[in-house]
């Protein structure tokens, strides 16, 4: 199956799945333990610190309006078209050259390299849809003790899936490259950041930029699995997304997570009327200079047997 066509659904009972999580009989998503993860919390703790004390002693306007411009490139850009919508998703095609730029930009939001991402996007993805889970999948747990497992731990699951990303994706020299220094890939800006505006340009630029981006994934994460408003229903999923409705503009529209989870290959998250998607805009945009074309939408994908509306007077042609 090429990588255009891994919006993942099996043919013959018309379920979305996703090819690259290989399973058999012993898998499951619910045995396993939770554990601290040294590098992982070393990275949060050290931006943490980094953005509480440099931020207060080196705080200036333009160091701010650096944290929230470049903050906004690399949310919208980098994690929301880049390694979501495109990398993980394929919900519409672009050149190479662009693929790789967005998802650099999305390597600089300090979760992970792409083949981390996709590999952690993919587990999380297999093991909500499937009847029971590990409560660190589906943000099961007391608020801050979700905050600390999901910040700080992995969870080592006692009979898992395989993961096997795609062979192009596998060998390609670049991804590779991203994922063995998706730390070291902040030095490049952060050089430039401070030959621009000096210590203050590169704690805001760098270090309070990645402390809020990682907090706020973890924070739209527990609130879209937990609280909000659902139109779509995946019967045996053990855990269900819901519309953060207060954050769709802030999240470049990653918070209309119902939807997502109805449509997971669409290019629009914001689907109905209202719900605001500025990553779709900045699509929109890119597709008028000829830079991104096949955008997908709800009406272009397989029909899901398992997927249900709660809302039966709305109809699926106004996504068309």
């Amino acid at each position: 199956m090429s990588a255009a066509l891994q919006e993942r659904r099996n043919g013959e009972n018309g379920r979305y799945e996703n090819v690259r999580v290989v399973t058999d009989e012993g898998t499951n998503a619910w045995e396993g333990q939770v554990s601290w993860s040294p590098v992982k919390s070393a990275w949060v703790s050290g931006m943490y610190m980094a953005a509480i004390i440099g931020g207060a002693l080196t705080f200036n306007w333009s160091a701010f309006t650096l944290f929230l411009s470049f903050s906004a490139i690399t949310l919208c850009l980098g994690h929301s078209l880049g390694m979501h919508r495109r990398f993980i998703h394929h919900s519409y095609e672009c050149p190479k050259w662009l693929e790789y730029l967005f998802v650099h930009f999305g390597v600089l939001v300090g979760l992970a390299g792409p083949l981390g991402m996709m590999r952690t996007h993919d587990l999380r993805d297999w093991a909500q849809r499937q009847d029971r889970c590990h409560d660190y999948f589906g943000h099961q747990q007391p608020f801050l003790k979700d905050g600390f497992w999901q910040l700080h731990c992995e969870v080592d699951l006692a009979h898992p899936p395989t993961f096997r990303p795609e062979t192009d994706v596998a060998n390609d020299r670049v991804y590779r490259f991203m994922e063995k220094t998706w730390m070291l890939q902040q030095l490049p800006w952060a050089l430039l950041f401070y030959a621009w505006g000096g210590w203050a340009f590169v704690i805001w630029g760098i270090c309070v930029r990645v402390a809020v981006s990682v907090t706020g994934h973890w924070l739209i994460g527990y609130f879209a699995h937990n609280t909000g408003h659902r139109t779509w229903h995946v019967e045996g999923a053990s855990v269900q997304g819901y519309n953060v409705a207060f954050a769709g503009l802030i999240t470049m529209g990653e918070s209309w997570h119902n939807n997502h989870h109805a449509f997971p290959g669409s290019a629009l998250l914001g689907i109905e009327k209202g719900q605001v998607d500025p990553g779709w805009w900045v699509l929109k945009s890119l597709e008028r200079l000829g830079l991104v074309w096949n955008l997908k939408l709800p009406a272009d994908l397989p029909v899901r047997l398992e997927l249900k509306e709660l809302c039966d007077e709305r109809n699926f042609n106004r996504f068309i």
